[in-house]
């Protein structure tokens, strides 16, 4: 369940910065399909690869699980 949430708030912070998933593993040097999976839920990645992507999006890590937090409790 964890991934699904982290994986949404990836996709959020993404499309907020209006930019494509293939760009933005580019920008933080992650292949694309991996990058991918995470989105979409399927990856229990390790806590490098959480701080790779969350700085990815300029936020602090306490600010992106902030924001998880949020949207599990709207689902």
């Amino acid at each position: 369940m964890v991934q699904k949430y982290f994986g949404l708030t990836c996709k959020k912070f993404r499309e907020d910065k209006n930019i494509s998933q293939e760009n933005f593993a580019l920008l933080i040097d992650m292949d694309r399909t991996y990058y991918a999976s995470v989105e979409a839920g399927k990856r229990n990645i390790s806590i490098q690869n959480i701080k790779k992507i969350v700085d990815g999006f300029g936020v602090p890590l306490s600010a992106f699980f902030e924001t998880m937090e949020n949207m599990k409790g709207k689902n």
